[in-house]
């Protein structure tokens, strides 16, 4: 698909250029724009590809934002290094990019189904059921090269019979790949349950320094860079907080951060001052302590910072002191915190990274209140502690801005 976009979009604008113009395609600025219009497509397309691994990746606007960055950083680069090229041959290809594979994924990618083969056991025949999965079940007389299938999945903790063994390799020696279940179901659903710690379930049970360290200064530095520019912003909003309702303007309340160590967050105040103050262990009153829908305590402003999230501005000053990051599972209220410690095992363990203003769970399921729920985000945060990545970072941050403008899950 990338050498049909390099033909599309690339070399035909080339060759429309000079048989309009008569400029050849060896000229400074068609082989200019030829060659930075390769290595946007090339990036953007492999970005995108980077990012539907993870679940949740059917629309398109993550073509259109993949692309859009792209195209958008080569030409602030030919600007910046004041490099000739045609502005008209770099947008044609620019929109014929977009067209070519925004029409790929309406076509192919949201219609495509995923056949993958089961190799029965007693956890492979309670699979759960997803809408682009036809799970197919094997027979140990199948012959390999007769199975057409995407993948295959097994209990590979399980003892098999000796012809299924045979079989399973079979199938690697055909190169058809062969998963654990559980991994399956985790890249399917966007969750990772924990049984027990005692074989990594998070594939290490610490997360990846070198990029935790590096997730580190570049929060910081974006943190210091938008606290700069969205000054103005965040003064205003407080100046209206204290107009809208009495009562400070920034609300301060201790959490449970990196490595369980307790910190104070900032938010902007959306709640009136008489709200009392989580400070029990008895589970009713830390339940209706709780923010509920169109919850009464919540203040008229309030309503409008929480679902575009601009409540969550003062973070930045967290994040700038190096208690948080700008992504990671949301910190709870320190009594909320312990009690969902005794409620469900190895709730403690999402505190292995820096919490975040945004996060996996925050964009899957938003605002939960039900021990159920959290035991549901607990999967979702674990999701992310086991694949933390740059990718996942920039899925969140993009599904982040499109939950600003809905206000999905916000309470």
């Amino acid at each position: 698909m990338i050498l049909v976009g390099f033909v599309i979009a690339i070399l035909l604008p080339m060759l429309v250029r000079q048989w309009t113009t008569g400029i050849p395609i060896t000229q400074a600025t068609q082989y200019n724009t030829a060659l930075g219009g390769v290595m946007a497509l090339l990036l953007g397309v492999l970005s995108y590809r980077r990012l539907h691994i993870f679940p949740g990746i059917v629309a398109g606007s993550y073509v259109f934002m993949a692309l859009t960055t792209t195209f958008a950083v080569l030409a602030v680069s030919f600007f910046m290094m004041r490099i000739d090229y045609s502005r008209l041959q770099f947008l044609s290809s620019y929109l014929l990019s977009l067209a070519l594979y925004l029409y790929i994924h309406q076509k192919i990618a949201l219609h495509r189904r995923l056949r993958v083969g089961v190799v029965p056991s007693e956890a492979t025949l309670r699979l759960p059921a997803f809408d682009n999965v036809d799970w197919i079940l094997l027979e140990p007389q199948d012959a390999p090269d007769k199975i057409v299938v995407d993948a295959i999945v097994v209990d590979l903790r399980a003892d098999h019979e000796d012809c299924w063994d045979t079989q399973i390799t079979h199938y690697v020696l055909r190169a058809i790949p062969v998963y654990h279940f559980k991994q399956v179901i985790e890249q399917l659903s966007g969750r990772v349950e924990i049984k027990h710690l005692s074989e990594n379930t998070l594939g290490a049970l610490n997360p990846n320094d070198v990029y935790l360290k590096l997730k580190g200064a570049a929060d910081i530095l974006a943190a210091t860079v938008l606290f700069l520019v969205l000054s103005p912003i965040m003064l205003v909003t407080a100046m209206m907080v204290k107009i809208d309702s009495p009562g400070p303007a920034i609300f301060r309340q201790q959490r449970i951060g990196y490595r369980g160590k307790l910190f104070t967050i900032y938010k902007m105040r959306t709640m009136r001052v008489d709200t009392p103050t989580v400070a029990t262990s008895d589970v009713q009153v830390l339940q209706n302590a709780m923010t509920q829908v169109d919850d009464p305590r919540i203040t008229r402003l309030g309503q409008f910072l929480r679902r575009s999230r601009l409540d969550e501005l003062p973070q930045l000053v967290n994040i700038m002191r190096g208690e948080m990051s700008l992504i990671g599972p949301r910190p709870e209220a320190v009594p909320l915190s312990r009690w969902y410690e005794k409620e469900i095992p190895f709730y403690h363990y999402r505190h292995l990274i820096k919490p975040g203003v945004t996060g996996w769970a925050q964009i899957n399921q938003g605002h939960v209140t039900d021990v159920a729920d959290v035991r549901e985000k607990l999967h979702l945060d674990f999701y992310y502690v086991k694949n933390l990545s740059f990718w996942l970072d920039v899925l969140i941050s993009v599904r982040t801005l499109r939950t600003m403008v809905s206000g999905h899950g916000a309470r």
